[in-house]
């Protein structure tokens, strides 16, 4: 099923794909990274002037990674706001995605985390390096397919 902005979207060529609704139905469309950026500025345009939040996941272990954008339009009034939900997919090997920090500035800690947590590359990216982990810290910890650098440790101590 098609929502409102997805409609917009095919009326004007936007090449997008839905992913239907989720439990509060909020739209979900899937946006190829070559395109997340010049998208994201067309929704800023569009009135997704707030951007809620931003996150990251692992899809499945040897998968791909999402990006995920939580996006906000106030139209008629705050009390009826308009959202969507964006995800990006990137391959695993080498996980790049444009970053929209100069489309929406609140993105900077949250993409710093998807990056240090799950090892995605915000291009274009400001100040993209670690933000909770310290800057000699190996891997991403938050794949499904991490081993901690002290798994071994702990388990020869057992």
């Amino acid at each position: 099923m098609q929502g409102r902005l997805s409609a917009w979207l095919v009326k004007h060529g936007i090449i997008h794909r839905s992913l239907g609704f989720d439990y509060q139905g909020i739209e979900t469309l899937q946006i190829k990274p070559a395109d997340w950026h010049s998208i994201a500025v067309i929704l800023y345009l569009y009135g997704y002037n707030y951007l809620r939040s931003q996150c990251a996941y692992d899809v499945a272990p040897g998968g791909l990674l999402a990006s995920v954008y939580h996006l906000t339009r106030i139209e008629y009034g705050a009390d009826q706001p308009e959202e969507v939900c964006i995800k990006v997919f990137a391959p695993r090997r080498n996980p790049r995605i444009p970053s929209v920090f100069w489309v929406w500035k609140s993105v900077d800690f949250q993409e710093r985390e998807s990056y240090d947590m799950l090892g995605i590359s915000y291009d274009n990216h400001p100040r993209l390096k670690r933000i909770l982990m310290p800057e000699s810290w190996i891997g991403w910890p938050l794949r499904k397919d991490y081993i901690s650098p002290n798994f071994y440790e702990i388990q020869d101590a057992h």
